[in-house]
């Protein structure tokens, strides 16, 4: 007598292949999101209270590397310069080459080439400036304010100095895109310097980039649950034929 004996698994042959190839294309996401964003993005902890309340002390903050040129009214940009000190600093941009920056108007709003600026990220009842000043930016440089108008060493520290406190473009060297940590997403553009000429600039990738790390994450996870689970849902008591 002679016989031959099947075995009957719940793993089949098909679902290995795609839970296999499910993990590849997660790790391609996951991997190529962090190479991309170590690329494009330097992460910063803001080290003072000068950007509140857009940025906290403490804050973790994405910003992305880019050249000066790149950048536009509104932007908030981290820059090295001697004259301000010997560590990196975080301000926003509210002027460049060719305005003529000042505070404040009869309604306590900033203004610039004489258009008073709506600034939604100032803590409200307050004016945009707690001094009275008036600088004209050379070209080539920006005139850069924190948030925080009342405790802030910005451009108005600087007055009195070459170029009216305004820093030269190359000395940026990043622009804040995200607060990574606490969770706050996008810092938006303010739309009263889009109908200014230059308009605002554009987010970089930092959403895309999310979205390609979490949804690797998932892919992942869940191809590689897919063998455990798939034995557990098909278990059953091992069956044997014998055909003589």
């Amino acid at each position: 007598m002679s016989g031959t004996i099947r075995t009957e698994d719940g793993h089949g042959r098909l679902g290995s292949v795609l839970s296999g190839l499910v993990v590849a294309v997660g790790c391609v996401l996951f991997l190529g999101g962090f190479a991309w964003g170590a690329v494009l993005y330097q992460p910063y902890t803001v080290p003072s209270d000068s950007m509140t309340p857009t940025l906290q002390v403490g804050s973790r903050v994405l910003a992305q590397r880019i050249d000066g040129d790149e950048v536009r009214r509104g932007d908030v940009v981290v820059f090295d310069d001697p004259l301000w000190g010997d560590m990196p600093m975080v301000k926003r941009v509210v002027g460049i080459g060719g305005d003529t920056v000042a505070c404040c108007g009869a309604d306590g709003r900033l203004t610039i080439n004489g258009q008073p600026i709506e600034e939604p990220y100032l803590l409200p009842g307050y004016p945009a400036s707690g001094q009275k000043f008036s600088a004209t930016v050379p070209e080539g440089n920006l005139f850069l304010l924190g948030d925080e108008r009342h405790n802030s060493m910005d451009s108005r520290v600087h007055l009195q100095e070459a170029g009216q406190g305004s820093v030269p473009r190359t000395a940026v060297t990043a622009r804040v895109d995200a607060i990574a940590w606490p969770l706050d997403g996008v810092l938006e553009r303010p739309a009263s310097f889009a109908a200014l000429p230059g308009g605002v600039s554009r987010p970089g990738p930092v959403t895309p980039l999310f979205y390609a790390i979490a949804g690797g994450c998932v892919l992942v996870l869940a191809g590689a649950a897919y063998g455990p689970l798939a034995r557990r849902a098909t278990a059953r008591p091992r069956k044997e034929t014998v055909d003589a």
